[in-house]
């Protein structure tokens, strides 16, 4: 008889203790923020791939998934402008970006339109599905707080801001470390292409980077603030730019946390 009560009993705190973490959730990850989704499209205005890719990247700039609060960068690679028609927003810089990607991913060369969700995971521009996938999936990630501070615009065309990231404010990712990136970017640009691959054709674009530099290194769970000062180049942003501020592991590798914000 002693032995059928300790077994009830046994039974009945067993239950009870899954009763109430069911309840409760997970310990520590609800307690975590989720920030931005950090999307990066690398495209030309020579690939004929590509505008597909880049209609679905200003989907997503404008469009949330499920709520997902969506970061987005187009970056124009230069490796198609001896093919008839040069991109006036290309920029080596970006290629060697991508490049960096191929060689993390495996990939025997770099490739356009390709799609980097939080650099995590590639995949071609323009497939949708493998797009949401990845997002809803990098959104659950916990992410560094990242703060755009003070940001105006001067007269000459200087971008000024503050970038500020306190690792400690709510515990999350506070064992980590990596590099802190600025890009200024058009909210949109319209190119007439008169050759190549897309001769005859008008492409927009979304988010368009013209200035991508890194401007230091946060370590675990020191606090980084950073003064930054960025120039826009002429006869550009009629329609306004934008600044995105990321953190991302060493060796091209997971985005830590984002945050974007238009320049006034």
């Amino acid at each position: 008889m002693t032995k059928i009560l300790l077994s009830v009993t046994v039974l009945l705190t067993i239950f009870c203790f899954i009763s109430w973490r069911t309840l409760a959730g997970p310990p520590s990850q609800t307690s975590q923020a989720a920030g931005p989704v950090l999307v990066e499209l690398f495209t030309s205005e020579g690939c004929s791939s590509c505008p597909p890719a880049d209609s679905y990247l200003r989907q997503l700039d404008t469009q949330q998934i499920a709520g997902i609060d969506i970061v987005v960068l187009s970056e124009h690679v230069d490796y198609w402008d001896h093919l008839g028609w040069r991109d006036v927003y290309s920029n080596h810089l970006f290629t060697e970006r991508q490049n960096d990607y191929a060689r993390r991913f495996g990939l025997q060369s770099a490739y356009t339109p390709q799609m980097v969700v939080d650099g995590n995971v590639e995949f071609v521009g323009s497939d949708q599905s493998a797009a949401e996938q990845a997002i809803r999936r990098n959104s659950q990630a916990p992410k560094l707080p990242i703060k755009i501070q003070t940001i105006n615009l001067d007269a000459d065309g200087t971008v000024h801001a503050q970038i500020s990231i306190d690792p400690s404010s709510d515990g999350t990712l506070n064992a980590k470390a990596g590099d802190v990136y600025v890009a200024l970017a058009l909210n949109h640009a319209l190119s007439h292409v008169k050759h190549g691959e897309n001769e005859g054709r008008e492409l927009e674009h979304v988010a368009v980077v013209s200035d991508l530099q890194r401007i230091g290194n946060i370590k675990h769970d020191q606090t980084f603030t950073k003064e930054i000062r960025l120039r826009t180049k002429p006869s550009t942003g009629a329609d306004g730019f934008r600044l995105i501020a990321f953190v991302q592991s060493a060796g091209s590798g997971p985005i830590l946390g984002a945050a974007m914000k238009k320049v006034q």
